[in-house]
Order: structure tokens, then C-alpha cells, then sequence
């Protein structure tokens, strides 16, 4: 039998085959912690029963599990022997009758990376903890099952765990006679299934609604974390955001909540941002914040709160056939946690964040050689996993966004509500969603689909502006163009503003039309006759999904009044076309670092500002040229330590600043000064120096040699935690010692013993961009390793060590040559890994485009 990568075609084959009735899954965690509280034992004991229907009786499948080892399968009252029927991840199913019911008994491992049944070892306190953790398909490490979105079916879990323990799952939960269970659950799929269980802090809460016809709904609410974390949790932010959510939700669905409770566990050594599990929501622990941060990471919280609770209808009641669709729970849920966080929240201004933050991701995905339409062709599993991206989340929902603009927000939501009465607890497909936006918008959502849904790439808008002899427009188009990889021109519905400056000298809109941008080159009737503009923005208020051009003159007052554009919206625009302009070699890194100098100290947006930090670090690091990389590099930092002096003081600008400060230090005076900052000799007024910014600041001086081995182990004696554990195993391999790289080098890649947390934290220090020289050696060695880590590890490392320990710093020709050289002769290599490959290779060849337009603007 094939291994644990499920295809589609066998997924569709079982599909046809089998139907499934219920779960019972009975999971004995005792063993993860000793009888005194040792280690315990690296497995627990799976029991599961599965009842299934086969529509071609005498017909063989197969069911799922990835354990070491398995003690006895029964089918049908029939005992199997599993040495037979068990292949280290698929149990061999012959001969099944109508109906029949399947037992397996077997010891699953715990995780360390954290898929399946991951297990932590708090270091603070000796605690032990667990989380499951499944998506796309890593149930199955935890009890046997058919894996697969769309063989949904109700479960009952029952769970026995260390005494004092408490267990949570997707249903509610009782303890009698030393064993949790758990009422069945809803039929949902195999990867939202979930169990969380250890000492956790648990807080509580309810939410209730009275709907029109009377009828009382009654949601309990709990949120959890770490014993450690306690402290700094703010469970009743948590609280306030879910209710808010919820009573958005039920407005806007008209479909009440329907999975019962409503709890949160916010989980260490989390791979991702959150999951949706119904009534057991998952989170990285993160973002419970231990030091001082600014609005904007409340307000991704925020978002990360409500996009999983749309989920709840997006993906849980109504889920996608196969992974081809996955856009249709992710793109929705990411547009509805903008959508939800703007019209229910404190976080009014999340519009800006979307155009800047989550559409950035959006356009680098979609100018990858990986790109792919939002409706994407999901070979299999590791296809699915690694379609977690920018374009299946953040474009996915810049299309929604315009879609709701091409047939109107009521005509939407009510297309909504159609598709979870029609489909609860069903599986969808593309025509599933376009049958009901046709009946309720009447419009045409094929052709709507084939250009935004079933194509890739990114136009790009451009103005073109001729002018009367009183100078007034006389014609005013947009110009639509595609790459040459991906033709599509789209239907685009924007808006386009005037901008110029007023007496006070602000820089303000003027004028505004809508229009239908289609084909080449559009005009824009409604604005002939106005006066001339200093500035043209072609996506004014972000309604499509494009890279935004300049005209001469519109890039010219940037240049100069960029800091005075009032529109905080319009400005989050212009800054993150310039950025693409930048990436795509079309504005000199060097100008770009300018104007981040200029006019990022105006910038009112938290958000928008430590953007503009992140983007103008990697102008430095990545687009410059070489030869001037160290005038750069101290331009910036003397830059930014202006800007750090200038801001107010307690101010969360004066935070942000701060840390980009750290980040950019590269002369003795700079780390003079966090040096100062860290032993107190120095402050400076209004900043406090928690203990999350100790670490931030000590990791700068530990990469250019300034703190050593020594005063690291004084700050994690200072910070003995899990997050201080971290923070210091990033800190040391960021020193910049040969022998310290090797050994980083064999403990990430040699050897599996590291949890997925600190071979994330332990990369991350490895690659230093002040540490080139050192990291050379590294980049032949890469090439030599790569297909056996991905091999021998789980996909969750092997993404951590292909994306992680790429040699983007080695930028050169040289290592464009060895990449396309390993390319060319491993074309039989899994092609998720050949993906991770071709998309680092594309980031060198940028990288390269955009030193090479900086070094020609030294002649300009």
C-alpha cells in the first residue's frame, strides 16, 4: 500500500466507497508523565471503534494510522493480525460487508513536533502538558481513522489522564470514576477533532443571545494557558473580542452557534497561528503577551480570534470535499476576520491593516513560480500543507473584499446564509458557493470565478493622465498589465482619487470615481475636467486586488509630501506600493530606506509603522547593493536612533522604535547604548525595559559578539521559563562563532531531539545577516542535506529546515547556479519539497534584480 501522503484520487475512491456512522475513541494519557513525575513513556494507548458503511459489499480500503506500533484489529468481530494489515501507516481493509464495525488498539507517540499529540515539558515548573494539533491530516497519530475532509461523522472521545489533570474536547466534558468523556459531537471532520489536557489555568465565562422568535441561546466560554503564563494572561480581552464575534456572527448568519461551548487553549510550541477546532479553539501561546506591545498585536489577536470563530461556520459546519478547495473556509474566514474585527470591535481601522500587512503576503505569494489560483489543484497532502499560504488566506480574501463590491454586501451575506442551511454539516465545492452568490446577487459568477478564482498572478494598475492647456484632465485611464507567466487581465472594480495639496500644506483627495477597470486600458470618464492632480491612486479605499502604479508626477510628490497624505488609509497604499516597486526593481532600495527615514516617524498607524520597519530592514539586508551595504546599514541606524530620541516618550511608537533600533544596531555606539539600556545605567524616559525587550536587545549584541555564553545563561537564570528558553537558545546561536554554527548546524540538522519550538528558535539565530562570511560554508552543505531531512523528518521540520536554512545571504550568482543545479538534477524529488526550493530560489533572483537597480541608481 501507498505511504501517508493520501492522494486525491484515492481520497475520491474511498469517498465513493465508504460512509461513516461514528467514532469511539478511547485514549489513555497516563503515561505522559511518570509515577512521580518523571518523563513517562514516549507512547499512550489508542483505542478506537469506528462504525462504516461500504457501498460495494466484498469490496477492500483502507483506514489510517501513523503509530509505532499496534496491539490487536478486529473488523467485523474478526480478528486481523497486524503484522499483516498494518504497514506502519495504513490498516488494510479486505472483504468489508454493508455495514461493519472496525476496532484498533495501539500505542500512538507523543509529539515534539507539534503534530499529532504534542507533549511539553514546562521547564519552569516541571509540568507537563498536551494539545492534538491535525490539520491537514495528523489525527491519525492519535487514533485510527479515515483522514479526510469529506467522510465526516459524529465522535465520542473518553480520556484517562494523570490524576489532578483536567481533559477538554470538542464536546463537553465530565470526570467520573477517573475517566473524562465527552458528549458526541456534531459530524465533523477527522483534522477539527481535538483534546487538550494537563494543568492548565482555565478561566470562565458565558455569552447568551434571545433571537427574534424568543428562543435563548447559552454558549459557556473558557479560556486557558500554561500555569506559568497566568499572570500575564488577559483572559477578559479574550472574553470581550468572542463576544463581540459571536453577536457579529449571529447577525450577519443567521445560524445559531452549533457546537455548544466555546473554549480556547492557548498552547506552547504551537506550529501555527490557531486552529478552528469547534468548541476548542488552539493558539500559540504568544499571544499571551508577557511584556509591553503595541495596539497592532492586540489587534492580530483580535483577528486571529474572530477568523477562527468564522470558521465555526466557514469550515466546520460546512467544509470543503478535498483540499482543492481549501480557499473555501480559509479566504472566507480571513476576509470575515476583517470584516468582524471593523463592525464589531475596538479595532476600527483594520482595513488599513489588511492592505498592508495581509495583502503584502498575498503579492509576494502570487508572484512565486509556485503561485497558484485560489481554487488550487491539491495533488495531495503534502500539496495541501504547504497551500497554507498567502494566496489561499490573504488574496483569497482580497477577492472576497472585491466581490462584495461587485454584487453588494447584502446579496453576499444572504448568499451566506443560503450556503449553511443548504450544507450543514456537509462537504462543498467552488459551484456549491457560486450556485447560491448567483440566486441571490443575479449576476454571472462564472465568468467572475474563472478570471479572480481560477487563475493566478497580480496586475498591476497604472495612471495615465493628459492634460488640457488650462490644465485640467482631459483623459485620465488605467492601464492593465499582467506578467508574461500569468496573461490574465482581470474585471476590476476600483476606485480612483485625486490627491494635492491644500493651503496647510496637507496632501488631500480632491476627487473620486468608480469604475469597471477591463482589458488593457480603461477611461475613466468621471474625472475629465477636474484639476490636476499631485497624486493618483488607481486602488483609492483598497476595493481590488492589485499592485498600484505611479505616474511621474504622482511618484514625484510622494517623494516629497508622502507624510503629508492625511488618509491614513491611502497612505498604508502608497507605502505598500512603493514597497512592491522596490521588490520588483523599480525604486532603489536606497530611496526607499530614505523615505521609511523621512516620513515613517509621521506615521500615525502602530501598524503601518512596524511595517515599514520590517520592510525597510529587509531593503537593507536584501535589496541593497553590496558594495553599499555597510553605508546603508549605518544610515539606517543612525536613522532609526533619531526617530527612537524623537518619540514620545511611553508612547507605543517609542516601543516600536525600540526594538527596530535593536535590530538595526551595527557600531559600537549602538551597542553601548542597549547595553546601557539593559543594566540601567542608561534609560530613557517612558521606555520600559520588560523582559521581552531584554531579549530583543540581547540578541543583536550576542550575534556581533557583545554578550556572551555567560551573560545569556545570567538572563535565562533571570527569565527561567519557556519563553525565556527560548529566547536564549536563539541568542546563542546567534554568536558568531564558527564552532557555535556547526553546532547548530548538527543539532537541527543531524539530529531530531530538538522540539519543533527551538529548531525554529535555534534557525533563527543561526542565520544572522551581519554573519555572511560565517554562513558560506553552510551553503554547499544545504544542498547536500535537504532531500534526506525531508525524508527522514516530519513535513512541519522539513519546511522549518528548507525555508529556514536556505543560503539567501550567500547572494550571488554563485548560489542562483547551485540552486538551479540541485533543481536540474532532482527532478524526481518530492515536488513539495522541489516548491520550497524553486520559491527561496525566486527570493535570491529578486534580491539580485533589486541590488542591481540600486547600484545603477548610484549613476543617476
Amino acid at each position: 500500500m501507498p505511504g501517508e501522503n493520501l492522494t486525491r484520487d484515492e481520497a475520491r475512491e474511498r469517498a465513493a466507497l465508504l460512509s461513516v456512522d461514528g467514532y469511539e475513541v478511547s485514549l489513555d494519557l497516563r503515561s505522559a508523565v511518570g509515577e512521580h513525575g518523571g518523563e513517562g513513556r514516549h507512547t499512550f494507548r489508542s483505542v478506537t471503534t469506528v462504525r462504516f458503511r461500504c457501498a460495494e459489499p466484498g469490496a477492500s480500503s483502507f483506514a489510517d494510522l501513523i503509530a509505532p506500533g499496534v496491539t490487536a484489529v478486529s473488523l467485523n468481530g474478526r480478528d486481523l493480525d497486524p503484522g499483516q494489515v498494518f504497514d506502519g501507516s495504513r490498516i488494510l481493509l479486505e472483504d468489508l460487508a454493508a455495514e461493519n464495525e472496525l476496532v484498533v488498539d495501539a500505542d500512538c507517540a507523543y509529539s515534539r513536533t507539534g503534530e499529532g499529540m504534542h507533549r511539553f515539558v514546562d521547564p519552569e515548573d516541571g509540568e507537563v502538558y498536551l494539545y492534538t494539533q491535525y490539520e491537514p491530516a495528523d489525527s491519525c497519530r492519535v487514533f485510527a481513522n479515515f483522514e479526510q475532509p469529506d467522510l465526516k461523522a459524529p465522535y465520542r472521545f473518553e480520556v484517562r489522564a494523570p490524576e489532578g489533570w483536567t481533559v477538554w474536547s470538542n464536546g463537553a466534558g465530565e470526570l467520573a470514576d477517573g475517566v473524562w468523556r465527552f458528549a458526541e459531537t456534531k459530524p465533523i471532520s477527522t483534522y477539527i477533532t481535538c483534546v487538550v489536557a494537563g494543568p492548565y489555568h482555565y478561566v470562565t465565562d458565558s455569552y447568551e443571545r434571545v433571537f427574534e422568535d424568543g428562543t435563548r441561546l447559552e454558549i459557556p466560554l473558557g479560556a486557558m494557558c500554561r500555569k506559568g503564563l497566568a499572570p500575564h494572561f488577559d483572559a477578559d480581552d479574550v472574553f470581550l473580542v468572542t463576544k463581540q464575534g459571536l453577536d457579529f456572527f449571529h447577525d450577519h448568519f443567521d445560524y445559531p452557534y452549533p457546537f455548544g461551548k466555546y473554549d480556547q487553549a492557548f498552547v506552547p510550541e504551537y506550529n501555527l497561528g490557531a486552529m478552528e477546532n469547534p468548541g476548542m479553539v488552539t493558539f500559540r501561546e504568544e499571544f499571551i503577551f508577557r511584556g509591553k506591545v503595541t495596539r497592532a498585536s492586540y489587534e492580530g489577536r483580535a483577528n486571529v480570534v474572530l477568523h477562527e470563530m468564522a470558521h465555526m461556520w466557514f469550515g466546520d459546519l460546512v467544509t470543503m470535499e478535498w483540499w482543492d478547495d481549501l480557499w473555501l473556509k480559509e479566504s472566507f474566514a480571513d476576509f470575515m476576520g476583517a470584516f468582524s474585527l471593523v463592525g464589531a470591535t475596538r479595532f476600527t481601522d483594520g482595513w488599513i491593516t489588511f492592505a498592508n500587512r495581509r495583502k503584502a503576503w498575498a503579492y509576494r505569494a502570487d508572484q512565486l513560480p509556485s503561485t497558484h489560483p485560489i481554487t488550487a489543484d491539491i495533488r495531495d497532502l503534502q500539496d495541501a500543507k504547504l497551500n497554507f499560504d498567502g494566496i489561499t488566506y490573504a488574496k483569497g480574501a482580497s477577492v472576497l473584499k472585491q466581490l462584495v463590491a461587485y454584487v453588494g454586501q447584502d446579496a453576499f451575506l444572504e448568499g451566506a446564509r443560503r450556503y449553511f442551511k443548504r450544507h450543514a454539516y456537509g462537504n462543498t465545492t467552488l459551484g456549491d458557493l457560486l450556485s447560491v452568490l448567483e440566486e441571490t446577487s443575479g449576476r454571472d459568477m462564472g465568468a467572475w470565478a474563472r478570471s479572480w478564482l481560477q487563475t493566478a498572478g497580480v496586475n498591476s494598475l497604472t495612471p495615465q493622465v493628459l492634460l488640457d492647456a488650462d490644465g485640467r484632465i482631459d483623459e485620465l485611464a488605467v492601464v492593465q498589465e499582467a506578467a508574461e507567466s500569468h496573461p490574465e487581465l482581470r474585471p476590476h472594480r476600483v476606485a480612483v482619487g485625486l490627491y494635492r495639496r491644500t493651503e496647510s500644506g496637507t496632501l488631500e483627495r480632491y476627487a473620486q470615481a468608480e469604475t469597471d477597470v477591463d482589458g488593457a486600458r480603461t477611461v475613466v470618464t468621471e474625472l475629465a475636467g477636474a484639476d490636476a492632480p499631485e497624486l493618483i491612486l488607481v486602488n483609492d479605499d483598497d476595493l481590488t486586488y492589485c499592485k498600484t502604479r505611479f505616474d511621474d508626477t504622482s511618484l514625484a510628490a510622494l517623494r516629497e509630501h508622502l507624510g503629508s497624505l492625511t488618509d491614513p488609509l491611502a497612505r498604508a497604499l502608497c507605502w505598500s506600493a512603493l514597497w512592491n516597486m522596490t521588490r520588483d526593481a523599480l525604486l532603489p532600495a536606497r530611496e526607499f530606506i530614505e523615505l521609511v527615514l523621512r516620513f515613517a516617524g509621521r506615521e500615525s498607524d502602530i501598524g503601518v509603522l512596524q511595517m515599514l520597519h520590517a520592510w525597510a530592514e529587509s531593503a537593507a539586508v536584501h535589496y541593497t547593493a553590496p558594495g553599499r551595504r555597510e553605508q546603508a546599514g549605518r544610515r539606517l541606524a543612525e536613522g532609526v536612533s533619531l526617530q527612537l530620541y524623537a518619540a514620545e516618550a511611553g508612547s507605543e511608537h517609542q516601543l516600536a522604535w525600540a526594538r527596530f533600533f535593536a535590530r538595526t544596531a551595527e557600531a559600537p555606539a549602538g551597542f553601548e547604548l542597549l547595553t546601557s539600556l539593559l543594566d540601567g545605567t542608561v534609560t530613557l524616559p517612558g521606555l520600559e525595559v520588560d523582559q521581552e525587550l531584554r531579549w530583543a536587545f540581547l540578541e543583536p549584541l550576542a550575534a556581533h559578539g557583545e554578550a556572551d555564553e555567560k551573560r545569556l545563561d545570567e538572563e535565562l537564570a533571570r527569565d527561567d521559563t519557556a519563553s525565556g528558553k527560548r529566547h536564549h537558545v536563539r541568542c546563542l546561536a546567534a554568536r558568531p562563532s564558527a564552532a557555535v554554527k556547526a553546532q547548530c548546524w548538527a543539532q537541527v540538522v543531524e539530529s531530531d531531539a530538538l522540539s519543533n519550538a527551538l529548531v525554529e528558535a535555534t534557525i533563527a539565530g543561526f542565520v544572522q545577516p551581519s554573519q555572511r562570511e560565517l554562513l558560506a560554508p553552510y551553503a554547499e552543505r544545504y544542498f547536500a542535506v535537504i532531500e534526506r531531512v525531508w525524508t527522514e523528518r516530519s513535513i512541519q521540520i522539513g519546511m522549518d529546515v528548507v525555508r529556514g536554512l536556505f543560503p539567501s545571504f550567500q547572494d550571488s550568482r554563485a548560489t542562483l547556479d547551485a540552486t538551479d543545479a540541485w533543481l536540474a538534477s532532482h527532478e524526481d524529488a518530492a515536488p513539495a519539497l522541489r516548491r520550497l526550493v524553486l520559491e527561496s530560489r525566486d527570493d535570491l533572483a529578486r534580491a539580485l534584480r533589486g541590488q542591481e537597480c540600486d547600484e545603477a541608481a548610484a549613476g543617476r
